[in-house]
């Protein structure tokens, strides 16, 4: 199966690389094909321009745009590695699904009114870490709310039937080096079972 993982985070030395690390060797371990599209090291631009949707109804994709969806139609399973802030994806993530989830491309509207989901088919995995304990966010409805948007919002709305979505809370606060061990552990033999 062909893989692609986004992942947004600027630290090198981050939890999240950690868990794109996890991911990668489960995958490799499994004998599948992996791409990592890392949204920083590419330095890619998440503004959608005024110029940038101009071309696309004219049927021309900017070149890294173009880049980018050549990666996503590829793909048997969507990966997305990001940390939660302000309660949400980091501004270079959203710009990613801003700019190449496009319409005609990721979904379109039909003449029932209905909605083609343009990436049926495809799998999809959210692997979230965040600050606050886990046992706040679920008591607040925080997680059901990140679900809803990102699963329901992102991934479901285009067709991505969502196959996992795992919420890793405290990270940088209460969680232990063993906790963050057994997250690790729990992304890694999610992907080796894939």
């Amino acid at each position: 199966m062909n893989h692609l993982i986004v992942y947004a985070h600027p630290h090198e030395g981050s939890f999240n690389h950690a868990i794109l690390d996890a991911a990668v060797r489960g995958l490799k371990e499994s004998g599948h094909e992996v791409h990592v599209r890392d949204l920083y090291k590419l330095g890619f631009n998440p503004v959608l321009s005024a110029e940038d949707t101009a071309q696309m109804r004219e049927g021309n994709v900017p070149a890294d745009i173009k880049t980018e969806q050549e990666y996503l139609k590829n793909a048997d399973v969507i990966t997305f590695i990001y940390p939660i802030w302000w309660t949400g994806l980091p501004a270079i993530l959203k710009g990613y699904v801003d700019r190449t989830f496009s319409y005609g491309f990721a979904y379109q509207y039909n003449a029932e009114g209905g909605i083609d989901k343009l990436f049926s088919g495809k799998k999809g995995i959210l692997i979230n870490t965040y600050g606050t304990p886990g046992d706040v966010y679920e008591s607040i409805g925080m997680n059901a709310s990140l679900k809803q948007t990102s699963d329901g919002g992102i991934f479901e709305f285009c067709g991505i039937e969502v196959i996992e979505h795992f919420l890793f809370g405290g990270v940088t606060t209460v969680a232990s080096d063993a906790d963050r061990k057994n997250m690790l552990a729990q992304v890694e033999e999610k992907y080796k079972s894939l």
